[in-house]
């Protein structure tokens, strides 16, 4: 069977990424790309003679044990000693976070710092410290802990990254934050197209390369072995000043160049040539790693990020579900499942990531930011692995690999109709922990006895319980943020015949029991301005929406709100200016009304927490770390 493999078509998805789990081989179409296009190859008279063409057939279906990828190399900040390996970089908690109504907690972006480590990313952009002091403390939070804690067999330990701009108090509150890490990264940036210079920054070209040589030095003076450099809008740069401003940066130490298409506006042959030149024509280049940074104004992130790494960048920024400013970032699971499943017309290249997490990674991300993707989302949206035509069914049925080219389980996802345990208001303890543990989900017993208290409520009003379900509920009891106000009873009435009212009783801060009864225009209206008259503070609902879990008219439904509220002074990254931050909220119920209420209570539980930490901030010395509790 080891001889047919060989001369087999090679598997769409080799052992392209750093994983424990032995890899299957899967069938793969004729292999484009963007770089080139390769003819269909087939063995030795396969096409021609079918029972050659069976044979072949059943050598592909049966798992075979795979040779391991390359090892992580060990990490230098301006060299990676084997060629072929690609760094990620992962900039969810800055960038993703940016994204309007994304704002997470403290507490909440350690417990996604955490999961990034387990999935392997090399870097954590862990946030902006200068934007405000939550922001700073969140950043040292995570250096503290995630920054000295080896995860996975190989024991990897994450570098961690604060944003800076180009001046001396960003970058000071930076250092601040990242120097607990046993690997900290200043990253710094500045404009460097014409546009920019000319209208934002108000500055000559000389003048630009000036502060940034002078404050990547002022960076490394302070004891900081490994820095960025980002020139902002390089994709519009001029090609001749890119080269020279990086030149300039190389000499002041730094380690990376981040080469950002800010607006998303290049074409992957553009940036891969741009790429390209940046590796020829920049003095002191090999001292240091080039990386990409691709924004999806054109849909076009994955895409250009790919190009880039053909061409010969060793780092890449994306971010989980491609969250960030505006239309969003190159998606961390979309670059790593295209450079595993085309590693051989990619020239080799492979990353640390641990795929099985990817989907793990992806529901905490949406939960935590507010974000859900889109059904038809690449790797992880719920339709990304569905099959309803009839043709496709019916090769699926045959044969997977005629319609998946990846197979659910190397992004740890799993499918209902694969498992034997059908879940309803009789199953016990042990087979409700063992649908979680298919699932994918750690849990501790505390978090645990909640859910399947929530578990049994739904059970005893649905015949059967799907996953779906299971997850609402999970995402509901275990995904949300620290409890400041909880919800002990709503009760509403509605209808034609009369006004909209509802009664809610929620538990303070000290555990008092507080009441207050409203009337609305409907009965959610109703019930937030009840909410509204107990904690008193001042908010904007910007969103609302519903979604039905499942189909059928006994579905859990999952409420989604955004809300915004004068909670502190907090700057944007890139344009320095002061905002109001949005907070979202997610809740989940089989009554409308408790699962509204629900969502509405954990966005404003994520304000409250906010203000604390800022208040909290104010209070501590300079220098020590505010504790957050989960």
């Amino acid at each position: 069977m080891a001889s047919s493999l060989l001369s087999s078509p090679k598997p769409c998805c080799s052992s392209a990424s750093h994983t424990s789990t032995p890899l299957r081989p899967r069938a793969c179409a004729p292999a484009l790309s963007s770089f080139r296009i390769a003819a269909p190859r087939f063995s030795h008279g396969l096409a021609a003679n079918p029972s050659a063409s069976r044979r072949h057939h059943r050598a592909i279906a049966r798992p075979v044990r795979a040779s391991m990828a390359p090892r992580r190399p060990e990490y230098v900040p301006n060299r990676i000693d084997d060629p072929n390996y690609v760094r990620i970089f992962d900039t969810t908690l800055r960038d993703g976070e940016q994204s309007p109504g994304a704002t997470m907690t403290s507490a909440e972006k350690l417990v996604v710092a955490r999961q990034l480590a387990r999935l392997g990313v090399d870097i954590i952009e862990a946030g902006f410290p200068a934007s405000s002091p939550d922001d700073l403390d969140a950043v040292r939070s995570i250096a503290i802990e995630v920054g000295n804690t080896p995860v996975g067999e190989d024991g990897h330990v994450p570098v961690i990254c604060g944003l800076s701009r180009c001046n001396k108090r960003d970058i000071d509150a930076a250092w601040e934050a990242v120097r607990h890490a046993r690997r900290p990264r200043i990253h710094t940036f500045i404009a460097t197209s014409e546009i920019h210079m000319q209208h934002k920054l108000r500055k000559t070209p000389e003048q630009v390369v000036a502060i940034a040589r002078e404050m990547v030095a002022y960076a490394r003076s302070l004891g900081c072995p490994d820095v960025e450099f980002s020139p902002e809008d390089a994709g519009r740069s001029n090609r001749e000043f890119l080269y020279h401003i990086l030149e300039e940066v190389i000499k002041a130490g730094a380690t990376t160049l981040n080469i950002p298409d800010t607006v998303g506006y290049t074409l992957p042959y553009e940036f891969g040539k741009l790429i390209a030149d940046i590796k020829a024509n920049t003095p002191g280049i090999e001292n240091a790693i080039i990386s990409t940074h691709c924004q999806n104004d054109l849909g076009l992130a994955t895409a250009n990020t790919l190009a880039g790494a053909h061409a010969g960048a060793r780092q890449l920024e994306v971010t989980i579900n491609g969250i960030g400013e505006r239309a969003g970032n190159a998606s961390l699971e979309e670059v790593v499942m295209a450079i595993k499943c085309r590693r051989e017309l990619l020239g080799g290249l492979y990353t640390g990531i641990n795929t099985q997490h990817i989907t793990m990674s992806s529901k905490m991300v949406q939960e935590h930011s507010g974000l859900h993707v889109q059904p038809h989302k690449a790797i992880v949206g719920a339709n990304a692995f569905a099959h309803e035509s009839g043709i496709h069914q019916d090769g699926m049925l045959k044969y997977k690999g005629t319609y998946e080219i990846i197979l659910p389980d190397d992004i740890g996802l799993t499918r209902a109709n694969e498992f034997g345990i059908v879940l309803g208001k009789l199953s016990g303890r042990h087979a409700v922990r063992s649908k979680l543990v298919e699932l994918g989900y750690e849990i501790t017993e505390k978090e645990f006895e909640d859910f399947f208290k929530r578990y049994k409520e739904v059970a005893e009003k649905k015949k059967r319980v799907t996953d779906e379900d299971i997850e609402a509920l999970l995402s509901d009891e275990i995904f949300q943020p620290k409890v400041f106000w909880s919800l002990v009873d709503v009760q509403a009435t509605c209808g034609t015949l009369g006004l909209s009212t509802a009664t809610v009783k929620l538990i303070a801060p000290d555990g008092a029991e507080k009441i207050a009864c409203a009337v609305g225009t409907g009965p959610v209206d109703a019930a937030y301005k009840a909410v509204d008259e107990i904690i008193q503070i001042p908010t904007v609902l910007r969103e609302y929406s519903m979604t039905s879990v499942t189909e059928g008219i006994d579905a859990i439904a999952t409420t989604r709100v955004v809300v915004t509220g004068d909670v502190g002074d907090s700057k944007h990254a890139l344009t320095g200016h002061s905002f109001n931050r949005a907070f979202s909220g997610s809740g989940a119920a089989m009554d409308i009304v408790v699962s509204s209420v629900r969502a509405y209570l954990s966005a404003l539980n994520k304000m409250s927490s906010f203000v604390g930490a800022i208040k909290a901030s104010s209070q501590v010395p300079e220098g020590q770390s505010v504790q957050t509790t989960e």
